[in-house]
């Protein structure tokens, strides 16, 4: 190793690097990810393409990219100790919800000086994932710790959803009522449409071990057809009675939030939005008509979501599937 020519990784680089390893993403291609840039663009000599890389034994990459990564922390004059608890439980963790085979073990066996890493970031900007990593350093009960800091890891279930309506409003209606998701492991990820919904489904069901519950659309039938093959028994799928997302919104939310939203004025009444066909078309066509910019699915959750109250604002609906999404486990066999 003392033969290597070493580019240090900026303090933006390091802390870069342990976002992405610590992300909800296949152990494999994070850390491929992760290594294959420290050692593309700071290990200046041996010079290595990527080609090389992908051809080069994990337990070599793994090697020089913990030695790069840590020689940098060496510039910042951090105290580099051997205290490696962290990557342990990483490796536990990982293991614990990621189906993992030996070859990519192999790169979460690392000695990647995370305790020092984590002096160098900012205690008041991280990301929930960076605060998770960080609270591994005292907690001793990690389900207790994610539970009184609202902290998602360590994960317990996947959703899947088509929409960002989905996304960011069944997080605050289930928080309503009284299940967040933040304190119970929920990790929910937007796919982009039901084909994205199948396609991410069949990515994670090979690889994990935690329950996956899909959301989907009235119209996507064929698209559930196309999971039920896959489905495992911690799995469930939900298919909405009618519509899309914003069809189950209650009529009363939808007008509280296009008053704040008009600040009332040329407000029109609502009387009519129960025997709308959709409620999307509905709202593109009061946004329209209303003088205001192009209705956008994203805008109007943030603004659903700063309008939800309490309980009577959510629909049967969506109560159903917050309970389904509550009561899915993962049953020890």
């Amino acid at each position: 190793m003392k033969d290597l020519k070493i580019k240090p990784l900026t303090k933006e680089q390091v802390i870069i690097s342990i976002d992405r390893l610590t992300r909800f993403k296949p152990p494999e291609i994070k850390y491929l990810r992760v290594f294959y840039d420290i050692l593309t663009n700071n290990l200046i000599s041996p010079k290595f393409k990527k080609s090389e890389l992908e051809r080069m034994d994990y337990n070599e990459i793994r090697v020089l990219a913990e030695f790069v990564f840590n020689y940098s922390l060496k510039t910042f004059n951090i105290n580099l100790d051997d205290d490696y608890i962290i990557n342990q439980q990483l490796l536990d963790y990982e293991n614990s919800i990621f189906i993992i085979d030996s070859e990519t073990e192999k790169l979460l066996k690392n000695k990647i000086n995370y305790k020092a890493a984590l002096t160098l970031l900012d205690k008041e900007k991280l990301p929930i994932n960076l605060k998770w990593l960080k609270s591994l350093l005292t907690s001793k009960n990690n389900i207790l710790s994610r539970f009184e800091s609202s902290l998602c890891y360590p994960l317990e279930k996947v959703v899947i959803c088509e929409g960002i309506t989905e996304e960011t409003l069944l997080p605050k209606f289930a928080k309503i009522l009284g299940y967040d998701f933040d304190k119970n492991g929920v990790y929910i990820i937007s796919a982009g449409g039901k084909n994205q919904v199948v396609k991410l489904f069949y990515r994670l069901v090979d690889c994990l071990k935690i329950p996956i519950f899909v959301l989907l659309d009235h119209d996507a039938f064929d698209n559930y057809n196309e999971i039920l093959p896959k489905l495992r028994d911690i799995d469930k799928v939900h298919v909405l009675k009618v519509g899309e997302f914003e069809d189950t919104l209650t009529s009363s939310l939808i007008e509280k939030t296009l008053k704040y939203a008009t600040n009332n004025i040329s407000y029109a009444p609502l009387d009519n939005i129960n025997y709308s066909v959709s409620r999307v078309k509905y709202l593109e066509e009061f946004f329209k008509h209303r003088g205001l910019h192009e209705f956008k699915k994203a805008e109007f959750a943030s603004l659903v979501k700063m309008n939800v109250s309490d309980m009577e604002d959510i629909s049967d609906e969506i109560k159903v599937v917050i309970n389904e999404i509550k009561n899915i486990k993962l049953f020890s066999k």
